[in-house]
């Protein structure tokens, strides 16, 4: 509504927030959405929030979409944040807390960045959208272009989880599955959308999907009375949703809303795929390539991340950190996190509370800290690893 521009995240040229665009055409790196947050403030207001709908378009100002007929919604966002008491005192914790994801349509994160992308998408009267997804984004793209007549043409790995298949069938999505990584996936996008007429709507290689995931930081000022948790652990993919939220703890300070403090922000991977953890520890700019990618929590599966010099800047501001757990761990940590807080999280989820404890070992972490796991997914997607 009061978006004015769209700046490159790594050289800085602006681009125009009028037409549709990908990377950056000078450096090919991410664009952020830049707003006239002094305007958006006269009517985005803390008392005005309390009469609106609970979902994330209630920071409607901070938002893209122009029109609000553009808007393509199934209700996403506004999830809760779950105290987690019994989890939290098997390690002395008094403030844990779990943000379940679980919660939106199509059963994860994924939701919040396909509504505002699908929605910028039908404002600027694109007709065919295209991306590779290790099987949430998959899902989500094809429930909200479902929801708004447009084709979905998705790219999976062949070994993504059957659930994230037939629920893009079932939508009328157009599948494709390779043999290979989501990178792999990528690269077919990337060479048939200009023949076929697609735009790109992979992760970060796209201004808006991360819009709709800044509102996960929007939600947790609200949530904990317009302050931030000590700490934060986000299971990192492509990194959307760590890097949305660094986005919204600046926008919401400059709004004056919160102070200058920010959480430790911990990005949580998998062994078997870490080239943000590695980065980390190199003390790198950017991540190298994790060769042989493998893991359960198919949404840690990303070997490459465009944003990855995004995430690494922030973990260092925070002075928070990055972590790699096995996928024993994860699925140990499931039902560990079902049976005390009767939350099912996805493999990425339980990822968190793996990395909890590593944390608590090392002491990263105080008893007195308020600290968030994301739950980004629900289990029931991922039924194959649970098999005997």
């Amino acid at each position: 509504m009061h978006l004015t521009h769209l700046s490159c995240t790594a050289c800085g040229q602006r681009h125009d927030a009028a037409v549709p665009q990908n990377v950056c055409t000078a450096c090919g790196k991410p664009l952020y959405a830049h707003y006239d947050l002094a305007a958006a403030g006269r009517t985005l207001t803390k008392d005005s929030l309390r009469t609106r709908g609970k979902t994330l378009w209630r920071y409607r100002e901070v938002l893209p979409v122009r029109n609000d007929a553009d808007i393509v919604t199934l209700g996403e966002g506004f999830t809760p944040l779950l105290p987690a008491p019994r989890l939290g005192a098997k390690h002395g914790l008094k403030k844990l807390f779990i943000k379940d994801e679980a919660q939106n349509p199509t059963g994860s994160f994924k939701a919040r960045g396909m509504s505002t992308a699908v929605s910028m998408a039908k404002q600027f009267g694109l007709k065919k959208l295209a991306a590779p997804s290790a099987g949430n984004a998959a899902g989500a793209l094809a429930a909200y272009a479902a929801r708004c007549g447009m084709e979905a043409h998705i790219f999976m790995p062949r070994d993504t989880p059957r659930a994230n298949v037939i629920e893009c069938q079932q939508m009328g999505a157009f599948v494709t599955l390779i043999d290979g990584l989501i990178t792999d996936c990528g690269a077919e996008v990337a060479k048939r959308k200009a023949a076929a007429g697609w735009f790109d709507m992979s992760t970060l290689k796209e201004p808006y999907r991360v819009e709709g995931k800044k509102t996960l930081g929007y939600e947790l000022a609200e949530q904990l009375n317009w302050t931030l948790p000590d700490v934060i652990l986000y299971p990192t993919g492509g990194g959307t949703g760590l890097v949305g939220m660094w986005k919204a703890f600046d926008e919401l300070e400059q709004l004056g809303w919160i102070g200058p403090k920010r959480p430790r922000m911990f990005s949580v991977q998998a062994d078997g795929c870490q080239p943000i953890v590695r980065a980390f520890a190199a003390k790198e700019k950017f991540a190298t390539e994790h060769l042989g990618a493998h893991t359960k929590a198919s949404g840690l599966r990303v070997p490459k991340a465009i944003g990855d010099f995004i995430m690494l800047d922030l973990l260092r501001k925070s002075g928070g950190g990055a972590l790699a757990v096995s996928d024993d761990e994860m699925i140990a940590c499931t039902k560990e996190v079902g049976a005390a807080e009767g939350v099912f999280p996805a493999p990425e989820g339980a990822a968190c509370y793996a990395a909890l404890k590593q944390l608590l070992t090392a002491g990263q972490v105080r008893p007195d800290e308020s600290i968030v796991l994301f739950n980004t997914g629900t289990g029931l997607k991922y039924l194959e690893c649970y098999s005997a």
